[in-house]
């Protein structure tokens, strides 16, 4: 069965994909608002893991993937352009807020986690929501976030530690934010959850 004739189906019309209701603009940013939250305690737990990765700095780069569910949760559940961006600037915005260790530079992190999340969905032409452009997206944020916080936190890095870090970030995003992002959407769907979306409709196993 084609897209045209399963509304519910893990692709979608240009013309449904453009058209942002009020229940998706609310959904992604109580999404945003409420990562925004668990930053702060994620944020914690990763210094509690720094000890770690003393030999080998850049392998911290492990553990920060987490920072980009906001993004694959809210394209995967909203299916709109920009969700994706969006949601992870509202939870970039909200951590500082609470006190987050490393203030308003979160803001840039968000910028680059947002849209290379968006970007994986943009290069299926936001046509297909399932794993696979949720784990490209979480891999391209994590390659964008990696030159931002070289310049910013870490000038002392070499260039290669800094493309070992570019590689853990990638490798983080594709799992804890691709795949984790991914499970967090069907298992909400699952639940009834998330019937007024396509997300909370689609059985597809596809990926």
């Amino acid at each position: 069965m084609t897209s045209s004739t399963t509304p519910s189906s893990s692709t979608s019309t240009p013309a449904r994909r453009g058209r942002w209701r009020t229940v998706d603009l609310v959904t992604v940013v109580m999404v945003a608002v409420a990562f925004g939250v668990v930053f702060v305690g994620w944020g914690a737990l990763t210094n509690v893991l720094q000890p770690l990765f003393l030999a080998l700095p850049p392998l911290a780069g492990l553990v920060y993937g987490f920072f980009w569910v906001p993004a694959v949760v809210a394209a995967l559940i909203a299916r709109r352009p920009g969700a994706a961006l969006l949601a992870e600037l509202i939870a970039a915005s909200v951590e500082p807020l609470l006190g987050g260790q490393w203030g308003v530079s979160t803001l840039g992190s968000g910028v680059c986690q947002g849209l290379g999340v968006e970007l994986g969905f943009a290069l299926l032409a936001y046509r297909r929501w399932t794993l696979l452009p949720a784990v490209v997206g979480g891999i391209l944020a994590g390659i964008l976030e990696a030159p931002y916080e070289w310049r910013l936190y870490f000038r002392e890095w070499s260039a290669g530690y800094a493309g070992l870090y570019a590689v853990t970030l990638a490798v983080s995003g594709a799992l804890l934010a691709g795949v984790l992002g991914w499970a967090l959407v069907r298992g909400l769907a699952r639940t009834g959850a998330l019937a007024p979306f396509a997300a909370g409709r689609d059985r597809s196993p596809r990926v």
